[in-house]
């Protein structure tokens, strides 16, 4: 019988999706990027271990608060580390006539996250810079990866919002704004795009752990920049 490693579940979420949702975050993640909010999701060996039908439980006590557009989302960490996981707990949701959506990096693509997306009715796709020098300085892979995902999700029409984190000095320019969006312009999957405030908020999880926030010497972004980034968009 397989099981997930989960850090957390929140029952009526808001901002991971269309809709209210169900969020699943799972535990593990294959990068380390500098404005992570939850490095205590980074180990794969943490977490606490549940069946799909033990999630399914609880998703199903929530089912009459999601109206036509929520449904579950599976967030992280990076899902696509626990893919066969993820696959079973959508194909139960889809049984029940949930909508599923998966909030991913898109910096994995094999047969198991193949079979993942074609249970998956939507991907929240975090493309974290525009370049490729920054991506491995600052994530810790190319930014060939999530653009191979993409055109992976493309060619089969899966519906795709794309976010990004709006850094000062790393995403907060109008070049990154127009690269963002010529992306989003040659790939009809994407339907919406979300720009995301850096916030400092996790700083305390880093003390506590240890560990170097690496964007914490950054400012958070004002809302007229906000503002500015989300009409060019």
């Amino acid at each position: 019988m397989i099981k997930g490693k989960i850090h957390s579940l929140q029952s009526l979420g808001t901002v991971d999706g269309p809709g209210i949702r169900f969020v699943v975050f799972m535990q593990g993640c294959n990068l380390r990027c500098g404005c992570c909010h939850n490095p205590d999701t980074w180990e794969l060996d943490g977490g606490t271990e549940y069946t799909p039908e033990q999630i399914l439980q609880k998703v199903l006590r929530c089912k009459e608060y999601f109206g036509e557009a929520g449904g579950i989302t599976i967030s992280g960490g990076e899902p696509l580390l626990q893919s066969e996981f993820c696959r079973e707990l959508f194909e139960l949701c889809h049984k029940e006539g949930i909508n599923t959506c998966l909030d991913t990096s898109g910096s994995i693509l094999n047969d198991d996250v193949k079979r993942l997306l074609s249970v998956t009715d939507r991907v929240l796709l975090d493309i974290k810079f525009t370049n490729d020098a920054d991506y491995r300085e600052y994530v810790g892979c190319g930014l060939d990866k999530p653009i191979e995902f993409l055109n992976y999700l493309n060619s089969q029409k899966i519906p795709v919002t794309l976010r990004q984190v709006i850094v000062p000095t790393l995403t907060d320019g109008n070049d990154n704004a127009v690269l963002l969006k010529q992306i989003a312009d040659s790939h009809s999957c994407i339907d919406k795009i979300e720009l995301l405030p850096f916030r400092k908020i996790c700083q305390t999880k880093y003390d506590n752990m240890n560990l170097e926030f690496r964007f914490g010497h950054l400012p958070e972004p004002t809302q007229q920049k906000m503002q500015e980034l989300n009409k060019m968009i």
